[in-house]
């Protein structure tokens, strides 16, 4: 007697968005010094019929959210957690611009964890090429 397949949570999301008939999901990833470019690629993907998350946040550039700088701190933490989220949401990863720094690195490593194909605008900073 075979004990029942066990289906991960990751498998769930998967099967639910394709009965759901989503279209792909991208995750754009990338230093925040790349947020105009960012938004210039989610203008690309969206008109390409794809679903876009990308940082919300730019922590480089003053705002009264982030000023005190360890709420900042603990701020980029929480980030950095819900930008795996998306990650582990998108179907694709888009990595933009010309630098790839260890936060972006990381999130690299990690949608690769996952099995998620990653793109780059920059093909050249692949840290795996």
């Amino acid at each position: 007697m075979s004990s029942p397949q066990v289906i991960t949570p990751a498998e769930k999301l998967a099967e639910a968005k394709k009965q759901l008939g989503f279209p792909r999901i991208v995750a754009i990833c990338g230093s925040t010094r790349f947020m105009a470019e960012m938004a210039e690629a989610d203008l690309r993907e969206t008109k390409a019929g794809r679903i876009v998350v990308k940082p919300g946040c730019d922590l480089k550039s003053p705002h009264e959210l982030w000023s005190d700088p360890v709420e900042a701190q603990a701020l980029k933490v929480r980030l950095d957690e819900l930008h795996r989220s998306k990650i582990l949401l998108a179907d694709e990863v888009l990595v933009v611009g010309d630098y790839v720094g260890d936060s972006t690195r990381a999130e690299i490593a990690y949608a690769r964890s996952l099995g998620r194909p990653v793109r780059f605008t920059h093909p050249e900073v692949d840290p795996d090429a």
